[in-house]
């Protein structure tokens, strides 16, 4: 087996060892262990680490740091936006961007539509606590 060197900058392919929940680490050739910070597992938000990766996914990174303890802090979030940078390949399997932003209707409609359903939760909530329209006061 080549033993490659972890410098800062290079591009090496690991196993995933184990998953916490601030990150995931991963088994670098020659038996060294670095770790991806959640930070740097996807372009996207990640809540949980176990949605982009799971133990024994073979993974490319970017090595980001090696400290003077030999901690390896690894990307694979920074190779992604280096692809990204290529023209985009359509293969179908998945759509490459968001939805197209919705227009000034739509946007109004679905505001006022939340808004008539949070006021009729607002009324019903106030309405109960008073015991309904008024009745402590008929009451005295």
């Amino acid at each position: 087996m080549i033993s490659m060197s972890i410098e800062v900058g290079s591009v090496v392919e690991g196993v995933v060892t184990g998953i916490t929940n601030f990150g995931a680490f991963v088994e670098l050739p020659g038996g060294k262990v670095g770790l991806i910070h959640i930070s740097e597992v996807a372009d996207v938000y990640v809540r949980d680490v176990k949605d982009f990766l799971k133990e024994q996914d073979k993974v490319k990174v970017k090595v980001l740091s090696v400290d003077e303890r030999g901690k390896i802090g690894l990307s694979i979030k920074q190779l992604q936006e280096q692809s990204t940078k290529r023209p985009p390949v359509n293969d179908n399997r998945r759509p490459h961007r968001f939805a197209p932003p919705a227009s000034f209707e739509d946007k109004l409609s679905k505001f006022l539509k939340d808004s008539d359903e949070r006021l009729t939760d607002l009324k019903r909530n106030t309405e109960s606590k008073r015991g309904g329209r008024g009745a402590a006061r008929r009451a005295e």
